[in-house]
């Protein structure tokens, strides 16, 4: 098998070129196949719940369970690149970026949830002004498919990762993520019985007191005297709790004081007999996008942003941290193949982050060249609105 070479990234990103690749990979539960691993959790009203659905997998339809969504895989791709970046990294530090900062905390287009047009940056100021007056970030809000060069230049992993500048009026950027990815798992059982999510026990146990009754009047003083620390939620449920009770005892339990007896109220895990990763990288959508150089410069920057596609991917298949209780392990290489049109596909070697380290350096030389392209680490400073800060709260989910 070959390697996967800057000049295929290159060849892709023409006309009538790859449509994909492919990376695959057979992944297994870290403890064993007896392991049952907890899916990711979504929220169907009040209830959380796993995500179910129908996969056609070997000739034969099959129930399968969603252990890591399209949108977390990619914050676990951003991931590893952005602590690449801050560990000083020195090609992907030539990467551009927009950071926001609030009281000595900053954030980047790498972790922000829409990335270059993130509310948290739109709400800030850049020397003073409005950061929707700054002319670079105009530049990059007006840029379209039909040219891209200012978000590339500002914020590339909006390009990479998508972006959709949604609230704005008129002109809203939209760019879809060239770069998708899941984990499923195939269940073990087939039966009616998988459909429903399985609960699994769990209890506290306070060693000093399994039970903590308050008066009113203390209670109160406990919320009082940690109040500032507590969510907006908590705190006025609290006080509804201590007025409901009179001159009753109060369970000091939400405030952490006391054990909780074993029930089965908490979502559990599943058993399943093959747990699947997959990333898919479109060339055809990279195809869409122009940055105002001519076609051999325009190719050059589509590869480049290939590359950085590929360095997050192998960064982030080296790193299985999901969450607990779903430790994974790979059960065998990647297997990754580059669409050769008609049918047609390449297998290639599973992708190393060396070689990915060597792809984007490579790509980034040949896009200065070929485009004219500014990657120099440039960092879009701005000061994230005082008012967010104070209005942020820490909600509990259901």
């Amino acid at each position: 098998m070959a390697k996967l070479s800057y000049q295929d990234l290159l060849s892709a990103c023409l006309p009538g070129g790859a449509a994909v690749l492919t990376s695959v990979t057979e992944l297994a539960p870290a403890g064993g196949p007896h392991t049952a691993v907890a899916p990711a959790k979504f929220v169907d009203g009040k209830n959380s719940v796993f995500a179910y659905e129908t996969r056609y997998i070997d000739g034969e339809p099959l129930r399968a369970v969603m252990i890591d969504s399209k949108q977390s895989q990619l914050n676990r791709v951003e991931q590893p690149l952005s602590i690449a970046v801050e560990a000083g990294h020195a090609v992907l530090g030539r990467i551009p970026r927009v950071r926001v900062s609030y009281d000595g905390e900053s954030y980047t287009d790498w972790e922000l949830p829409h990335r270059a047009f993130d509310g948290h940056i739109r709400a800030g100021t850049v020397d003073g002004k409005p950061v929707t007056e700054h002319p670079v970030y105009r530049a990059a809000r007006d840029a379209s498919a039909r040219n891209a060069r200012a978000l590339l230049e500002m914020s590339p992993v909006s390009l990479v990762f998508g972006a959709w500048d949604s609230s704005r009026r008129s002109h809203q950027g939209r760019y879809r993520s060239a770069l998708v990815g899941e984990i499923i798992g195939v269940l073990a059982d087939q039966s009616e019985f998988a459909k429903t999510s399985p609960r699994r026990g769990g209890a506290r146990v306070d060693p000093v007191a399994m039970s903590v009754q308050l008066p009113g009047t203390r209670m109160e003083g406990l919320l009082a005297a940690q109040e500032d620390q507590l969510s907006t939620k908590m705190a006025k449920d609290l006080r509804e709790d201590i007025a409901k009770a009179k001159s009753k005892p109060v369970s000091a339990s939400p405030l952490g004081l006391g054990g909780i007896p074993p029930s089965l109220s908490a979502l559990g895990a599943v058993a399943c007999r093959r747990i699947i990763r997959t990333h898919v990288l479109s060339f055809s959508a990279l195809r869409q996008l122009r940055f105002g150089a001519d076609g051999e410069g325009d190719a050059a920057c589509r590869a480049l942003l290939a590359a950085l596609a590929v360095n997050g991917l192998a960064r982030s298949d080296a790193e299985l941290n999901l969450r607990a209780n779903c430790d994974l392990v790979e059960d065998g290489p990647a297997e990754v193949f580059l669409d050769q049109r008609y049918g047609n596909k390449a297998e290639l070697e599973p992708l190393t982050i060396s070689q990915a380290d060597d792809l984007l350096e490579f790509a980034i030389v040949e896009a200065v060249a070929k485009a004219g392209i500014r990657w120099e680490g440039q960092i879009f400073d701005v000061v994230g609105n005082p008012v967010v800060l104070a209005g942020a709260v820490a909600e509990e989910n259901p």
